[in-house]
């Protein structure tokens, strides 16, 4: 579907010439040269950016802005002024205009800024009405995610949450396992009751059992007093428990005998305690492969994952990327009080090529290095670490001279397949081509 783009200037050859280039551009044009008609237009709803001069009759330019961005605030507005009101223009783009431009107009620059503010816009629609989704269906909005891979995992939060259930968290190191644990709690009937976190590999086994069950005065050198542990200060509520596969198989019967019975003594005591604790655990590893090692209980690990939720990395979610990085720009500027308007399609597309080893936190951290050190509006690949680029230039493909067509069309075939892993899917998408002519142009390279 085309852009609508409205142009309001009282000067007839200024409205019509852009009308002409930005028709050029693919663009739908409308046309207004009053500033209170542009706005009963804008006010229908369907305009995607405006393009207006500052001094007009009925209404100037920045009052038409003003109202326009009060009713659409994701409305990118250009503004045009002569060198004599740049001052008014900059004072206008403070207030919310995306861009000016002086008079005469350089269309080629026009068109550009035009490109790129239609981007911007987009992904933040996107980035609202997810976040908007989210609310509505979770009321927690920190989970960031359109691939089908994070609708499944949303489909089951919402599932799993109003129920009993213990879950197991399934993820790399970085996916975002515990916002998962989060979202459960928090949409369960137990959400106004206690949530207790442990991070079972950041304790040594020393500690981990008094932190779990609590102790008694004297049990041990140093507990001079009775200690609640974390399962009895979870009561009636949740307690997380994130990398499980770290617990000794000691604690490991002690936590089934607290699934199993609902009950445990604290260190050092004799007195069983009660509790209604629902259990919340994540792993980054394969807990299986541990039951055959005979480093994790069989009984145990059927108890923790009645339910289970995998976190796909961020490799196998690029989509989501996107609307990650508009997110962590927007939440990092203004915890630092910097202006950043977005980042170009250009830089987004190297970060979507990118593996990203560390996941969602490596990449918010990559995002808040590039907001503390750019000294630019819009964030371009020449912002973006190093290490970053090189990996995108060795996904890049050189083809020699004189090679035909249709072995250059083979060869950018079989490398995109290579760079999606072998996904189908998304080399027909990158490719934009149709599954079934991938299907037959790999089966006339006798790979089908």
């Amino acid at each position: 579907m085309k852009a609508r783009l409205l142009i309001v200037d009282d000067e007839r050859h200024i409205r019509e010439g852009l009308e002409k280039a930005l028709s050029a551009d693919g663009y739908d044009v409308e046309l207004s040269s009053d500033g209170k008609q542009a706005l009963e237009r804008i006010e229908e709803g369907d305009i995607d950016l405006v393009i207006t001069d500052l001094k007009m009759p009925n209404l100037s330019g920045e009052e038409l802005m003003k109202e326009a961005l009060d009713k659409f605030p994701y409305l990118p507005i250009i503004i045009l002024t002569g060198h004599g009101t740049i001052e008014n223009a900059v004072q206008a783009m403070r207030n919310g205009a995306y861009d000016y431009l002086t008079k005469p107009l350089n269309i080629d620059k026009l068109s550009l800024i035009v490109n790129r503010a239609l981007e911007n816009s987009s992904l933040k629609r996107q980035y609202r009405e997810l976040l908007n989704q989210l609310k509505k269906r979770y009321s927690f909005e920190n989970i960031i995610g359109k691939s089908v891979s994070m609708k499944k995992v949303f489909e089951t939060i919402e599932q799993v949450a109003p129920s009993r259930a213990n879950v197991l968290v399934y993820g790399e190191s970085g996916t975002g396992k515990e916002m998962i644990a989060d979202a459960i709690h928090h949409n369960s009937p137990r959400r106004d009751k206690p949530y207790i976190k442990v991070h079972c590999a950041a304790l040594p086994e020393t500690l981990l059992e008094s932190e779990l069950f609590g102790h008694e005065k004297g049990a041990f050198t140093g507990a001079i007093a009775r200690k609640k542990g974390r399962f009895e200060l979870a009561n009636t509520g949740t307690i997380f428990l994130d990398e499980i596969g770290e617990i000794s198989p000691q604690t490991q019967v002690k936590l089934l005998r607290v699934i199993q019975e609902r009950e445990f003594e604290r260190v050092g005591g004799e007195e069983p305690i009660k509790v209604d604790v629902r259990i919340i655990s994540a792993t980054n590893k394969d807990l299986k492969e541990e039951i055959e090692r005979g480093g994790f209980r069989e009984d145990l690990y059927y108890r923790l994952d009645v339910v289970s939720i995998h976190v796909p990395p961020l490799r196998e979610r690029t989509d989501d990327i996107p609307l990650m990085v508009h997110k962590f720009i927007e939440e990092i500027a203004s915890e630092n009080n910097k202006e950043i308007e977005g980042i170009t399609n250009g830089a987004l597309q190297v970060l979507m090529s990118y593996k990203w080893p560390g996941n969602v936190r490596e990449l918010r951290n990559v995002i808040e290095s590039i907001v503390v050190l750019t000294k630019s509006k819009v964030i371009t690949e020449q912002d973006l670490p190093s290490y970053i680029l090189a990996k995108d230039e060795k996904s890049s493909i050189k083809l020699p001279a004189g090679i035909d067509l249709a072995e250059a069309e083979k060869r950018f075939i079989l490398f995109t397949l290579e760079n999606t892993s072998g996904n189908k899917s998304k080399a027909s998408e990158i490719l934009q081509i149709g599954r079934k002519t991938l299907h037959r142009k790999l089966a006339e390279y006798g790979l089908g």
